[in-house]
C-alpha cells in the first residue's frame, strides 16, 4: 500500500427516502460508507465501527437532515458483513452470473449488495419487502442509472432462496 491518502468516503447524491425519520435507514447508509472505507483502506470492521460511532456519524451526507443512526444496528451490519463475506460473495456471484462479476462492480454497489444480502440472511425482524426497498432506495441515493433495478432483482432472487417461507407464506402477497 502506498503512502497516498485513500479516496474519501463516498457521499450520496441525496438522502435515502426514510433517512429523515428512520435511525435504521441512517445506519444502513453509514454501513455502506463504512464497508467502502474498509475495502479501500484495508481497515477492519473493528477499526471502522468505533470511528464512525465516535464521530456520531458526522458527514454522512452533505447538508442532509437525517435521523441519528442506530449505532447497534450499524455495528451489527458492518461486523456481520465482515464476518460473513465469503458466504455473501458466493451468493452474490451466483446471482450475478453470467452477466457480471462481483469484483468488477463499483465498491459502493458491492457494499450495498453485501449489506442487503446479509440483512436478508441474518436480520429476521425486518421483512423481505422492507430490506429490498431500503437497499433500492440507498442505491438511488448513490446512482442514477440501472443500478437500483439490478439491486432489486438480485436481492429478490436471494430472498426467494433464504426467506422462501416469508415470500410464499399466507398474506405475503408473494413477490412477483
Amino acid at each position: 500500500m502506498n503512502a497516498t491518502t485513500p479516496p474519501s468516503t463516498p457521499k450520496p447524491r441525496s438522502a435515502p427516502k426514510r433517512a429523515r425519520s428512520a435511525p435504521r435507514t441512517t445506519a444502513r447508509l453509514a454501513a455502506v460508507q463504512a464497508l467502502y472505507e474498509m475495502e479501500v483502506s484495508g481497515k477492519s470492521g473493528h477499526e471502522v465501527v468505533p470511528e464512525f460511532v465516535g464521530r456520531r456519524f458526522a458527514g454522512l451526507i452533505e447538508g442532509g437532515d437525517m435521523a441519528p443512526a442506530d449505532p447497534k444496528f450499524f455495528e451489527r451490519l458492518v461486523l456481520g458483513v465482515a464476518g460473513e463475506m465469503p458466504t455473501l460473495d458466493g451468493m452474490l456471484t451466483d446471482c450475478l452470473q453470467p452477466e457480471g462479476h462481483l469484483e468488477r462492480l463499483e465498491v459502493v454497489l458491492r457494499a450495498i449488495f453485501r449489506l442487503g444480502t446479509y440483512e436478508l440472511l441474518s436480520v429476521d425482524d425486518v421483512p423481505v419487502r422492507v430490506v429490498i426497498s431500503e437497499y433500492v432506495d440507498l442505491t438511488h441515493a448513490f446512482f442514477a442509472g440501472r443500478e437500483p433495478g439490478l439491486v432489486n432483482g438480485v436481492l429478490d432472487k436471494i430472498a426467494r432462496v433464504v426467506r422462501e417461507d416469508e415470500i410464499s407464506g399466507p398474506g405475503s402477497g408473494g413477490a412477483s
